[in-house]
C-alpha cells in the first residue's frame, strides 16, 4: 500500500514550503463570481479582465500592501481570493 504524496504545499506547488516563501495572492477561478470587491480594495495588484474577473499581478505582495491584501482576502464574498506563503 503506497502512502499519499505529502510533498505538495497549499496551492499545488511541489517543493514550496508555506513558511519559507513570500506572500502571494491567488484566485480560485471556480469559486470567483466577479463581484469586483478585490479589484476595488487592491487596484495596485488586481485588475479586471473584460468580463470583470480579477487578474492578479504575479509575484509577491509588497510588505506595504499586505494589510490591504489581507482585507481583500477576508472580504471576498465567495472566499475565492487566497494569500499563500504567509507565515
Amino acid at each position: 500500500m503506497s502512502r499519499p504524496d505529502t510533498s505538495r504545499a497549499a496551492g499545488g506547488q511541489a517543493g514550496h514550503r508555506r513558511g519559507g516563501s513570500k506572500p502571494e495572492l491567488r484566485v480560485n477561478p471556480i469559486a470567483c463570481q466577479a463581484h469586483g470587491l478585490c479589484i476595488e480594495l487592491l487596484p495596485e495588484l488586481i485588475r479586471a479582465d473584460p468580463w470583470g474577473y480579477p487578474v492578479i499581478r504575479p509575484g509577491p505582495v509588497p510588505a506595504e500592501l499586505l494589510p490591504l491584501a489581507r482585507r481583500a482576502v477576508t472580504d471576498c464574498p465567495t472566499l475565492a481570493l487566497l494569500l499563500t506563503g504567509e507565515r
